[in-house]
């Protein structure tokens, strides 16, 4: 089908995400910002954070209805600011996106890369990764990752060719053949993996404890780090003020322990188990920066739901 022939949600998809590319990139930075957050509140206020809202209740069962509405409206507000950041990342410069950016603990990254070896990065939905990915590929090395394809098409080629824009290699997660050889290759040379694994996309997902709960997370980044003998970092990204704008903080976590030989699937489910306290710590620290509008809690999933992919030898 045609983009002119497009109707409903994709066309609106569609239409939303052009606009983006075009008119919120004209905008001064704070008008941006300010046109987001009244459009994070609507969202809110029509009932669009449902998921949002039962995922903050399940890792801050502690807060009072006024408190979480709050957290809600705080999280939708930084799960908007990440597109309007994405838009406007094309028209950031080099200097641009280091001032934006403060990274934590990166010291042992930085020594395996520098030395010819790849580093495989667990990430949750927290922050801005794209915003990170670019200062990935300007300050530490070459940054290969996945992503999910996006309905409709043309949203997703644009999305793809913005991404390997800024520098990042991207292999699509799903649609075609399965990513899992072209990260071992990708493993082989120096630089750097992150993968979003905080919920489930594949047909092997492990069951971990997350904030206290079970959950279902990608079991590719560690099975990634075992196949390849590569360091597995935790790293956290989180939204901090930068005078009257905004950053991103990068916290480099250190990396997890690889277990004893055994059954992959126990080696696999234990180093997963680590990414997942980890990240956990962070949410739990600074919830409104996981923007996770899907369902991640086993509790929560369909058991008889179909997988979507699958990421493995």
């Amino acid at each position: 089908m045609s983009p002119a022939r497009r109707t409903g949600p994709e066309a609106l998809a569609l239409a939303a995400h052009r606009a983006g590319w075009g008119i919120v990139r004209r905008l001064p930075e704070r008008v941006a910002y300010a046109l987001f957050d009244r459009a994070a509140d609507l969202t809110v206020a029509r009932g669009g954070a449902a998921r949002m809202r039962s995922n903050y209740a399940r890792v801050r069962p502690d807060l009072d209805d006024p408190s979480l509405d709050a957290l809600v409206r705080e999280g939708m507000r930084r799960y908007l600011r990440y597109y309007c950041e994405a838009f406007r990342l094309p028209d950031l410069g080099p200097d641009d996106i280091l001032a934006r950016v403060r990274a934590e603990g990166d010291g042992p990254v930085r020594e395996v890369i520098e030395g010819g070896g790849s580093v495989v990065a667990f990430l949750g939905h927290l922050g801005n990764w794209d915003l990170a990915g670019a200062w990935g590929t300007l300050h530490l090395g070459p940054v290969t990752t996945v992503a999910e394809r996006l309905e409709p098409e043309e949203v997703f080629e644009e999305f793809l060719a913005f991404r390997e824009g800024l520098g990042m290699t991207i292999i699509p997660l799903t649609g075609g053949v399965n990513p899992f050889p072209a990260l071992r290759e990708a493993a082989r040379r120096p630089g750097i993996i992150p993968l979003l694994a905080d919920r489930d996309l594949t047909a092997k997902g492990v069951v971990v404890d997350f904030c206290g709960h079970p959950a279902r997370m990608a079991p590719g980044p560690a099975l990634l780090a075992l196949t390849e003998d590569r360091p597995l970092h935790p790293v956290s990204i989180r939204h901090e003020r930068r005078g009257t704008g905004w950053g991103i903080v990068i916290t480099f976590h250190p990396a997890v322990d690889v277990p004893p030989p055994g059954p992959t699937r126990e080696r696999v489910t234990a180093m997963t188990q680590q990414c997942a306290d980890v990240l956990g710590a962070a949410v739990l620290e600074h919830p409104a920066d996981w923007h996770m509008l899907q369902r991640v809690f086993l509790a929560d999933l369909d058991p008889a739901r179909p997988a979507t992919s699958e990421v493995g030898p």
